[in-house]
């Protein structure tokens, strides 16, 4: 199943080139009670609230995906939880531009070195909002990976089992702003994590460790290739950040970007696509 949220409080599923408004099925979620629990709710009920979206889908007629505005699939994540340097030819690219190397003194640094870090929640927006930079007198760049979206409360699982506890896959930008600064800080600008075009369930999607994928700006190819190239690969990921974080429904890990990575400015438009998830276009606003 893909399902989205459009037009900013409705949730559709998709089929094809359709959205079916399946918004109702929110009726069926559990009453909450402050202190609310973490995680997004859609997201923690989801196996449950599955049939009923694939019914009402099957009863509401579908709208054009071109006619309707797409925001986050994830409404209320508690973290974005990402991987530094990924992928090998991106990290010597990263060597051999000091604007976005990262290194120590003159040894690279390892993922393992570097570890995991995290983005803020508030940085997550869906296609239709699009990317607003926030420093004019600083690079900001592009970097488009696969985005695995976690459907139950995880920690300490194995590599083994990591897969288990995803609820879904999603093209992700980690949008980045060059600078001397902490990574956190210069990749949790508001709208600097795009999520999107919607979630597509694990069975329909396959193995997420063999996909293609690439990103253009204006049309021109910028990055191109396959999560098969990951240095650390995905079941690795989820094992390691839940080792370290407990991981609830809605959390997103980005889990990293290959080479191509280059600037972006406002009124570029991006278009990002992964195999068996689809393509969404993302323009870049005017400056704040």
């Amino acid at each position: 199943m893909k399902f989205c949220r459009f037009n900013e409080t409705r949730i559709g599923v998709v089929r094809g080139a359709l959205v079916h408004d399946v918004t109702a099925c929110l009726d069926a979620l559990p009453a909450l009670r402050y202190p609310y629990p973490l995680g997004d709710a859609l997201i923690t009920n989801l196996d449950t609230l599955r049939p009923l979206m694939e019914k009402l889908a099957d009863e509401t007629k579908g709208v054009a995906i071109d006619s309707v505005q797409l925001f986050s699939p994830v409404a209320n994540p508690t973290k974005i939880i990402a991987t530094p340097s990924n992928y090998s030819a991106h990290a010597a690219e990263a060597r051999a531009d000091p604007e976005i190397a990262v290194y120590q003194g003159e040894r690279a640094r390892s993922i393992q070195e570097q570890g995991l870090f995290l983005k803020s929640a508030s940085s997550l927006v869906g296609a239709a909002q699009g990317v607003t930079p926030r420093f004019p007198d600083r690079r900001t760049d592009h970097e488009v990976e696969l985005a695995a979206v976690f459907g139950t409360i995880t920690a300490g699982i194995s590599e083994e089992d990591a897969l288990s506890c995803v609820a879904g896959y999603a093209i992700g930008l980690d949008m980045s702003v060059r600078g001397k600064e902490d990574r956190s800080y210069r990749k949790s600008a508001d709208s600097y994590s795009v999520l999107g075009p919607w979630i597509v369930t694990p069975d329909e999607l396959g193995d997420p460790e063999v996909l293609d994928f690439w990103l253009r700006v204006n049309g021109e190819m910028r990055q191109e290739s396959n999560t098969g190239l990951m240095l650390v690969k995905l079941r690795r990921q989820i094992a390691w950040a839940s080792s370290v974080y407990t991981i609830y429904p809605g959390d997103i890990l980005m889990t990293g970007t290959c080479q191509g990575v280059g600037p972006v400015k406002p009124g570029d438009e991006m278009k990002a696509w992964i195999q068996g998830i689809g393509e969404m276009d993302v323009r870049l606003n005017d400056y704040v």
